[in-house]
Order: C-alpha cells, then sequence, then structure tokens
C-alpha cells in the first residue's frame, strides 16, 4: 500500500520508485525523466509511432514463431496500434538528450505497451504481468538494434510522406512556371554581372532541373535507409533473438511502409555506426543548398520594384512594414532560407554523432534521430509551402525585356564575325558612351544594319547557333 493514493510503488533493478499512478509508463521511464531534465522536448512523435510498429511486427513475428503465446501477442499489437494512431501520446515524456543508444525511449515504449496490454486483458495500468515489457514486449530485440531500426523506418516514412511529395510539387510548380516565361527574353547574369540573353523560362527551367535531382538523390538514401539493423540485439551477434526474427521483422515492416526493407548483411556495421543516416544527412544537405539558390534568385529578380531589378513580381502574401506602407517583402522565400539554414545546422549536428561510435554502438542516435527528423520535414513542407504561396504567383514584369537592348553583353554575338578583340572594344565603348552595341558596332564595323540586326538578335542568342560565321580578317 502507498503512502500517497496519487501514486504506486515500482521495483527494479536499482531500487523502488513512486510512479503516478494514472500513468502507462513505469519505472525505468521514470528514472530517465529524472535523470534528464535538458530539453522539455520528447523523441519525435513518427519516430515514437514507427517505434510502435517495429513492437507490433515483434510481437506478430514472435507469436508465428511460437515463442509468444498469441494471446499475449493479440494485445500488444493492439497496444502498439493506438499508440500509431496517435493515442497516448502523453506517455512518452523522455528527453532527446538521454542515453546515446536510446534505451530510455525503448523501455518507456516497452513500458507503456505492456501496461496498456494488461489493461487491455483486464489489469490495472503498471502490471508486469501477464505481458511483462522486457520478456514479451522486447523479446529478440535489444535498444542497439531496434532504435537504429526504428530511426531508419521514421526516416523512410518522412521521406516518402513529407518530402518526396514537397518536392514534387515544387518540382511541378517550377515547370509550369518555366513554360509560362518561355517567351520572356532577359539579361542572364553571373558574377552578378550582365552576361549574355536568357529566356526567364529558362531559368526556371534550371530550377526545376535541381529539384528533379534532389528527388532522384533521395533515392540513394531510401535504399541506404531500407537496410536495417533489427536481429543483430546487443552487438551484432544476435544473441537472445530466433534465427528467422530478422527476416520476418522485415517482411512485415516492408508491408506496412510499403516500400521494401531488408536486414542488412552486416549487423555490426549496422549498429556500431550511422554511416547510412550521415549518407542521408548530406543529401538534406545538397537538397537544402539547391533551395537556397531558388529562393535567393527569386528575391533578388523580385528586388526593387523600382531600385533593384524588378524583373518579376512575387504574390503579396502580407504587408512587408510596420512603418513602410506598401512595401511588399519576399517572405516565403526568406522563411525557405531558414528551413534550409537550419538544415545545414542539423547536418552537422548529424555528422558530429556519427562520429560517437565506438566499438560496437553508436552513442549519439536520440540526438541524430531528431535532427534529421526535422530536416526531413523541414525540407519538405518548406518546398510545398514556397510552391503553393510563391512559385505559382510569380509574374513577369517587362522590366527585363526592356533592359536587354541596353545590355553590353549582347557583344558576345560579335566575336565569331569581328573577333573577340574587336568586340570587346565595342563593349567597352558603349559603356563609356551609353550607346548601345548596335549603335557602336554600325560605327565601328563594316557590318549592315540587316546583318547587326541578325546578329544581335536576343531570339538567337537563347539558343545554341546553326551556323557560326567565320571570323573577318
Amino acid at each position: 500500500m502507498t503512502a500517497n493514493a496519487a501514486v504506486r510503488i515500482e521495483h527494479d533493478s536499482l531500487g523502488d520508485m513512486e510512479v503516478p499512478i494514472d500513468a502507462y509508463y513505469g519505472v525505468q521511464t521514470l528514472r530517465a525523466m529524472h535523470n534528464f531534465p535538458i530539453s522539455g522536448r520528447g523523441m519525435p512523435a513518427v519516430l515514437i509511432r514507427s517505434h510502435a510498429l517495429l513492437k507490433k511486427c515483434a510481437a506478430e513475428v514472435n507469436a508465428d514463431l511460437g515463442l509468444l503465446d498469441k494471446k499475449l501477442a493479440d494485445v500488444i499489437v493492439k497496444a502498439a496500434a493506438e499508440v500509431m494512431e496517435g493515442k497516448l501520446s502523453d506517455q512518452f515524456p523522455v528527453d532527446v538528450y538521454q542515453t546515446g543508444s536510446g534505451t530510455s525511449t525503448n523501455m518507456n515504449l516497452n513500458e507503456v505497451l505492456a501496461s496498456r496490454a494488461n489493461e487491455l486483458l483486464g489489469g490495472k495500468r503498471g502490471d508486469k504481468k501477464p505481458v511483462h515489457p522486457n520478456d514479451h514486449v522486447n523479446m529478440g530485440q535489444s535498444s542497439n538494434d531496434t532504435i537504429p531500426t526504428s530511426i531508419h523506418v521514421a526516416c523512410i516514412f518522412e521521406i516518402t510522406r513529407v518530402l518526396v511529395p514537397g518536392l514534387k510539387a515544387l518540382e511541378t510548380a517550377l515547370a509550369e512556371k518555366s513554360r509560362e516565361l518561355w517567351g520572356v527574353i532577359k539579361t542572364g547574369r553571373t558574377h552578378l554581372q550582365d552576361a549574355t540573353p536568357i529566356r526567364l523560362g529558362q531559368e526556371f527551367h534550371g530550377y526545376r532541373g535541381q529539384v528533379e535531382r534532389s528527388i532522384r538523390r533521395l533515392d540513394s538514401a531510401l535504399k541506404d535507409l531500407s537496410e536495417l539493423a533489427i536481429g543483430g540485439t546487443a552487438v551484432g551477434t544476435g544473441i537472445n533473438a530466433h534465427k528467422l526474427f530478422a527476416a520476418r521483422m522485415c517482411e512485415n515492416l516492408s508491408g506496412a511502409l510499403g516500400q521494401k526493407v531488408s536486414e542488412t548483411s552486416n549487423h555490426f556495421q549496422a549498429q556500431a555506426s550511422l554511416d547510412a543516416l550521415v549518407m542521408t544527412s548530406g543529401v538534406l544537405k545538397t537538397i537544402a543548398v539547391s533551395l537556397t539558390k531558388i529562393a535567393n534568385d527569386i528575391r533578388w529578380m523580385s528586388c526593387g520594384p523600382r531600385a533593384g531589378f524588378g524583373e518579376i513580381e512575387i504574390p503579396a502574401v502580407q504587408p512587408g512594414s510596420s512603418i513602410m506602407p506598401g512595401k511588399v517583402n519576399p517572405v516565403i522565400a526568406e522563411s525557405l532560407l531558414m528551413v534550409c539554414q537550419r538544415v545545414l545546422g542539423s547536418d552537422a549536428t548529424i555528422t558530429a554523432a556519427g562520429m560517437s561510435s565506438a566499438f560496437e554502438l553508436n552513442v549519439a542516435m536520440p540526438v541524430a534521430a531528431a535532427a534529421a527528423l526535422e530536416a526531413i520535414a523541414l525540407l519538405g513542407h518548406g518546398a510545398k509551402n514556397f510552391a503553393n504561396q510563391c512559385v505559382v504567383g510569380i509574374k513577369a514584369t517587362k522590366r527585363g525585356p526592356e533592359l536587354v537592348s541596353a545590355g553590353l553583353m549582347l557583344a558576345t554575338a560579335l566575336a565569331p564575325v569581328i573577333g573577340y578583340e574587336p568586340a570587346a572594344d565595342i563593349a567597352k565603348e558603349a559603356a563609356a558612351s551609353g550607346k548601345t552595341i548596335a549603335e557602336v558596332a554600325a560605327q565601328k564595323t563594316q557590318l549592315s544594319a540587316d546583318q547587326l540586326k541578325a546578329l544581335l538578335d536576343p531570339e538567337k542568342m537563347v539558343e545554341p547557333s546553326d551556323t557560326i560565321l567565320p571570323v573577318s580578317g
């Protein structure tokens, strides 16, 4: 009998503790709560759901192998399904900054599922019989193989359900905008200086190509993530796991994910490193760098509208200033840029976490998981929002085409005919005098008006030439 009716006494190998009587979690979770009062930030919900999926599959597999009583397996499966549906979410309080193997989170799940399973059988919360957190929920498993497995599963979930759809939405928006703006010719820029003409649609085609390749790079990451550590138990040897357990687990997980996953061919590397996650983070970083380029270009092209480039208009989604009336800022692009900056920071965290491997185990798995899952979600939601709130509403202004005829780099089209140095002289004189390339070339070359018109036609400068005239003597 407890001194306080609001608590129950639970015992583990370290002694007794008072656990809130209405909690599904038990003494090991409570110890973790006391040991790690760090951030107040629990493990990501998608990781908790993925770990519940793993426990569900484990109960089914162990029952099929004749290792777990069917009645007990059924209630574990029901309890796990509830967690996967988002129920009992307040029962997972363990901080991200905990034991490096994630043992506290694994035991948190084990305790909650056992407690709920026993309640489904007519018992009380906190009961360890007939379903025990270690003996039954954790059967054939270790934190050291289940946590890395759940990290991979959670990342697969988020990449396929959040990030890839977000990037595809952006790719579609950019492709449509490329087609819409194909006829608009403007001045290209290299080194932030005027360059030869380019179609505005060609620039957006380039952006679409970056996003397309980002999606393609994720295929490589998914391939690495699909190799799972499950079955290695404590140090990769598979002690206390049935020899068929891992293969059966991967079959069940593949069905739940809608994507094939398989047992690693080398359990020792799978548990002793975070290499697959580090590789995935590298892909996420590359995507962030690509999206940064796109967002920045759109900010630059829309800057002004009168004192800047002003070549495109972006949607006015909110007032841009608390003091300057009528100001419109590229806030959606800025939001995406902050997402990308955060992802670059997450990559640094994951890289450092990957270096926290010694002998048979990595000991920075929780923080790496949290960083990776946040990065995936941020990129997915950021890309989709950028597509819907900015890209689809972009319009070309008259500014870009109007400045083409004044562009000094039109002289590039003269170089194959009159030579590089004479063309450079024409560009310099045009810059100094304020005249156009056509005006100076008419004075300094023997080219006729028709020849100059043909050579300096912007429409002919945005595609490779059919023929190149020889340089005149």
